[in-house]
């Protein structure tokens, strides 16, 4: 995505509208431009290859929308910049430090250069090294002196779709407030956008139905206690996920800053099915988070009867519904789900355990992180009485196969 300095947007009103690039030909060719300097300089250091955006922006008025899109092709989807180097730099740099410190000399004597300690110490090691390498590796841990390895190159109009993309996310990074309506869709749509939501961990509340469709209403960053920038990310990683929902609109209240009083100021922010948008994120299913990737990796070393299962279906419950984490299956045929609460705002505890409650399920373990201040939300065990699971860091396969035996 984009940083603060790189997003663009215009007023119309109280409605803020983000900058799109339209696909043609003149963006077209400033993409070109860009793609075709990344793939020259392959084997080039970050340094050369910023030193030569520079040369592109030039001293044009567009230099933002430029320096844009090479942040996107400078990203991990498309860029690899590696270390370049025959020992680890700091390595490197603690023996040759140490065999100058050893012959320092004095002004009036042959400088003891670089050059000479490279030779020297290219004679010492045990691996063929060059005196050329061990200079050029002495720093090359450094931004600028990275080596770009691997460049996987977009077609121009995927990176404007990108752009465009980015240029929306970005609203999201000072919401305070964002109301999805995802109408009567596919129900792979649904399952896929709720995955997603698990997914970036983000505070969701959900009502409706898969008949009637959904609103979904996600608290805002600037809603937390503390703003949180990594969380505004996480809301904005979900827009290309719900391009994939064929019918849907959005609405989002947000908090920020004047450009010319620096004041901060409510603003709204709309988008619908319609907008043109390209999604970059695939059609098919997400990875899991990595607490529950851990788990279902360790949950195979344990061998037991009990087959985990990814793929679970919504469980409808009065004006919501719930989607768990996970499902477990004997070869008897019981089953038993597993819901992993990991959030930690107050009224989502309150809201997740009312869930619970009307849920009415008596297959249902919940795995609560021990980091959640659950009294201070409010919340009593007392009221559940489903099984309960504590974890800290990682959730323990043993703990959750030791409730299921309890159950059973």
């Amino acid at each position: 995505m984009l940083p603060s300095d790189l997003l663009m947007h215009r007023q119309n009103g109280e409605e803020i509208v983000p900058k799109r690039l339209p696909i043609e030909k003149r963006n077209l060719a400033i993409a070109t431009d860009l793609i075709t300097l990344f793939q020259n300089c392959q084997g080039k250091t970050q340094g050369e290859l910023e030193r030569q955006l520079k040369e592109i922006e030039g001293t044009s008025t567009d230099y933002r929308i430029k320096r844009g899109l090479a942040h996107l092709l400078k990203s991990d989807t498309f860029s690899t910049f590696e270390v370049v180097s025959p020992l680890e730099p700091q390595l490197l740099r603690s023996r040759v430090f140490a065999l100058s410190a050893q012959s320092a000399p004095l002004p009036q004597t042959a400088p003891f250069t670089l050059k000479t300690i490279a030779e020297q110490l290219s004679q010492e090691l045990e691996q063929e090294v060059f005196p050329s390498q061990i200079q050029a590796g002495l720093y090359a841990d450094l931004n600028e002196n990275k080596i770009l390895t691997q460049f996987d190159a977009p077609t121009p109009e995927a990176l404007l779709h990108r752009y465009n993309v980015s240029q929306v996310q970005g609203i999201f990074y000072k919401a305070s407030q964002i109301r999805i309506t995802a109408h009567r869709n596919d129900p792979g749509e649904y399952k896929l956008l709720f995955r997603y939501l698990k997914l970036f961990g983000l505070m969701a509340y959900i009502e409706g139905d898969a008949d009637h469709g959904f609103t979904i209403t996600i608290d805002g960053p600037t809603s937390l206690f503390k703003s949180s920038t990594r969380y505004g990310l996480d809301i904005a990683k979900l827009i290309p996920a719900l391009l994939h929902v064929t019918k849907w609109s959005l609405t989002a209240d947000l908090y920020l800053r004047d450009s010319y009083t620096k004041a901060e100021k409510n603003r709204r922010f709309s988008l619908n099915s319609d907008c043109d948008l390209v999604t970059h994120y695939p059609p098919g299913k997400p990875y899991d988070s990595m607490l529950e990737t851990s788990f279902a990796d360790r949950w195979d070393s344990l061998k037991s009867e009990w087959k985990l299962e990814r793929e679970v279906d919504l469980i409808p419950i009065p004006g919501s519904v719930m989607i768990p984490d996970f499902r477990l299956v004997h070869p008897n045929g019981r089953s038993v789900l597993l819901e992993i609460v990991g959030y930690w705002r107050p009224e989502y505890l309150r809201k997740k355990f009312s869930q619970v409650r009307q849920s009415g399920r008596d297959d249902l373990i919940l795995a609560i992180s021990e980091r959640l201040n659950l009294e201070k939300a409010g919340v009593k065990l007392t009221q559940v009485a489903t099984p309960i699971v504590w974890f800290k860091d990682k959730l323990s396969p043993k703990a959750v196969l030791s409730a299921l035996e309890e159950m059973a």
